[in-house]
């Protein structure tokens, strides 16, 4: 669909106009730092729509789902077409109960209908080049890893975007890298394949809704031909309360951002296990030259 101005309604879907362009931003940024001439038409208001769904309803997925996501899925960008990714569905409610362990409890890992694991693969090239007696030397490279995370990740991405599309939602599951040893032994992984994350899907429930998490303002992201380090104090302090507002109104600690992402940096015991990546890596076949 053709970009429209913020003021002029879209031609289906979700209602866009003005005033539902005003709440959405104001959902995601707060009144004082929503940006203004933002273009407008369906596809990004899902996008500015979105939220994190950790709580599902006892409902079957539709049929072809997963067929559906991943062919959406294998139409994002891809380094030099290499198609550097795959990706494990997961439904089996004992192998959900082992991946939902492996994340530290997460309940709805368990309690969504499919799980999707997204991994770097690098075997398929690997495989590829035995068959063709060809050398595949560039695999043991950092530089390749990075590109197979990279795909995994748009990937992923054009999912959600599809899935939400459908009326369906999705958190991401980052903490699989707690233990990537264990997720490949669960799931079956060869070496060079790694699982980067999972995707958890399902019908929203509606007696426990999920909202829209408040970003930090353009202010602080957005910067224009040379990065600007001067990094705005206020703009920092309305994003602090936007985000304890957020957290009040879900029932969560009022911790706000900065308290919780220093923490999250603060030194390796902060990371859950994700410290030991490299000696993973290297159990996974990884080279990382």
């Amino acid at each position: 669909m053709t970009a429209a101005v913020a003021d002029a309604p879209a031609r289906s879907g979700p209602s866009t106009d003005a005033s539902a362009l005003r709440t959405l931003l104001q959902a995601r940024y707060g009144a004082a730092e929503a940006p203004s001439g933002i273009l407008l038409n369906d596809t990004i208001a899902g996008l500015l729509s979105h939220r994190s769904v950790r709580a599902f309803a006892d409902r079957p997925l539709p049929d072809g789902l997963v067929e559906t996501l991943v062919a959406a899925a294998q139409s994002a960008p891809s380094s030099s077409n290499l198609q550097t990714f795959s990706v494990v569905a997961v439904e089996n409610p004992a192998t959900k109960a082992r991946l939902a362990e492996i994340a530290g409890g997460q309940k709805h890992v368990v309690e969504a209908p499919l799980v999707l694991v997204w991994l770097a693969d690098l075997a398929r090239l690997e495989e590829v080049g035995r068959r063709e007696a060809k050398p595949t030397d560039a695999l043991a490279f950092l530089e390749t890893l990075f590109v197979g995370i990279i795909d995994a990740a748009l990937a992923a991405q054009n999912a959600l975007v599809a899935l939400e599309s459908l009326d369906l939602g999705g958190v991401y599951l980052g903490a699989f890298r707690n233990r990537p040893v264990e997720v490949a032994e669960l799931l079956g992984l060869p070496p060079h394949v790694l699982g980067v994350f999972g995707l958890a899907i399902g019908h929203p429930d509606p007696e426990r809704p999920a909202q829209v998490k408040p970003r930090l303002s353009p202010r602080l992201v957005l910067h224009r031909e040379r990065y600007d380090a001067s990094l705005p104090q206020a703009a920092l302090d309305h994003y602090e309360q936007a985000l304890k507002d957020f957290q009040k109104g879900q029932g969560l600690p009022e911790v706000g951002w900065t308290s919780a992402a220093l923490s999250r940096v603060r030194g390796a015991e902060a990371l859950s296990g994700r410290d030991r990546m490299r000696e993973a890596l290297a159990a996974l076949g990884f080279g990382l030259r």
